[in-house]
């Protein structure tokens, strides 16, 4: 459904939104509904200029309930579309202002001079996330909850979108907002010190103010811990497909997206460069890397190929390391098998191939791969890929990314502010340990206030909210 959005009335010449507005409307192409949304202290008055209710009672219009009507052109009176309204008076509304829905017919032509009849009353083109940024300046949600949006957009799988729903629910804020006030109640004990110096902190006191910082430590700790989970969510696990040329790397990946994404030919060294493709496999979210053989080669492109496939093969959360059954292990199989072991990487031993006779002796790599948990599979045939997957997902489960109940950090943004607060109690700690005067404790008590603020955005700068409300589309 195309989504075509203006927002805060704000009089702009008319001449300079035109490519813009064709630019929206050929992007969005033709659908069975446009929505062309407002949001201001002028959205209602624009629609009373606009709007013609197909049966006119003279009753004023119900806040957020549809009207059936037409959008004229209010210098000739001319009707431009057949279309439900709905008016929403503030502050019930997503972003608390007033706001107006046209509920246009889909098409190109509607939807643009709707848009163009809107600018002319005095309406701007919106801003990328502007109406969400509006809810979050205007306190109907905070940060989290602002960015918990634009993943619930991009969610690839239940899981992911499960736990972009319990962030906009505020599961994260509150527990963010607990330990604020966990932190605030020692805060106040230390500054009544400094209020009043001749009644110096006793042993016993710091005792406890160390003592209660504790158990909230605990509970940085397990926030951030939980970072690893969430950003596999948010991101999807990075899934190298490795192994030697014409192991049967891009007819496995074929297989897994049930469709032709990859050249395959009898020719080792077809892929020279890696491919990337996202699937959703039992519930996870899988960016699947296909990656050129990795062999020793004096040709300079497959040179370039091999480097990007070590790089994938060094950055991925799980592997997919790939064996021809059919032949004899060779010196490529053994360094890729090296490669993949050195870094304690989580994985999953596929030997290819079984419909051919098989020749490889696999009781060599006992003391370095789990022999007994190999999948035994042929890509070309599609035989054993039920097998691979369910091994993928009890890996995945294994490891605790299914579980995405109450809250969890997603974000890059809020794994560093959350460690930046551990450093800072961290420093606390320090400083009451060594006896240092109250100030010195409240100065750390603070800064660890205001990183956790910056998770919610009460303490973040312009430049972070105009980079996190760009990543956003023009309709929110």
């Amino acid at each position: 459904m195309p989504i075509t959005s203006i927002s805060k009335a704000q009089q702009v010449p008319t001449s300079t939104n035109q490519d813009t507005i064709a630019a929206i409307s050929t992007a969005l192409g033709a659908g069975a509904i446009g929505i062309v949304r407002l949001s201001g202290p002028r959205a209602r008055s624009i629609c009373q200029c606009l709007f013609v209710p197909a049966k006119n009672n003279g009753e004023s219009p119900v806040s957020h309930a549809l009207r059936h009507g037409y959008v004229i052109d209010p210098d000739n009176k001319s009707r431009v579309d057949e279309v439900l309204i709905a008016q929403m008076r503030a502050p019930n509304t997503f972003t608390k202002e007033d706001m107006a829905e046209i509920n246009c017919h889909g098409g190109i032509i509607p939807l643009q001079k709707t848009l163009k009849l809107c600018l002319a009353q005095g309406a701007r083109l919106a801003e990328p996330g502007e109406f969400t940024k509006r809810a979050y300046l205007n306190g109907r949600i905070d940060l989290v909850q602002a960015e918990a949006v634009i993943d619930i957009i991009q969610a690839k799988t239940q899981a992911a979108l499960q736990a972009a729903i319990n962030q906009l629910e505020g599961g994260l804020s509150e527990k963010i907002k607990q330990l604020q006030q966990a932190l605030l109640n020692i805060l106040a004990q230390v500054e009544a010190d400094i209020d009043f110096p001749e009644e110096e902190l006793e042993l016993d006191s710091l005792k406890q103010i160390a003592s209660s910082l504790t158990p909230i430590n605990r509970e940085l700790d397990q926030l951030a811990a939980g970072f690893s989970q969430g950003r596999l969510f948010r991101e999807g696990v990075a899934t190298a497909i490795v192994g030697r040329p014409n192991v049967g790397k891009s007819t496995l990946l074929n297989q897994l997206l049930q469709q032709e994404r990859a050249i395959v030919t009898p020719i080792p060294g077809t892929t020279r460069d890696t491919i990337e493709e996202s699937i959703n496999l039992g519930g996870f979210p899988l960016r699947l890397i296909d990656t050129a053989g990795i062999t020793h080669s004096a040709d300079v492109v497959e040179k370039h190929g091999v480097k990007r496939s070590r790089q994938a093969l060094k950055q991925a959360e799980l592997v997919l390391l790939v064996l021809d059954g059919s032949q004899a292990l060779t010196d490529d199989d053994r360094n890729i098998i090296a490669a993949a072991t050195k870094d304690n990487k989580n994985i999953v031993l596929i030997i290819n191939k079984i419909d051919l006779e098989q020749g490889a002796d696999l009781s060599q790599l006992k003391e370095t791969l789990p022999i007994n948990q190999a999948i035994y599979l042929s890509a070309k045939q599609g035989l054993g890929l039920d097998k691979l997957t369910k091994a993928i997902i009890e890996r995945l489960s294994g490891a605790g990314t299914g579980n995405v109940e109450g809250a969890i950090i997603t974000n890059a943004r809020h794994h560093q502010a959350l460690t930046n607060a551990q450093q800072a109690i961290k420093r606390v700690m320090g400083a009451i340990g060594q006896g240092l005067s109250p100030e010195f404790v409240a100065i750390d008590l603070n800064e660890a206030l205001n990183y956790l603020g910056e998770i919610v955005g009460q303490t973040t700068c312009a430049d972070v909210l105009e980079r996190i409300f760009s990543q956003f589309c023009i309709g929110k």
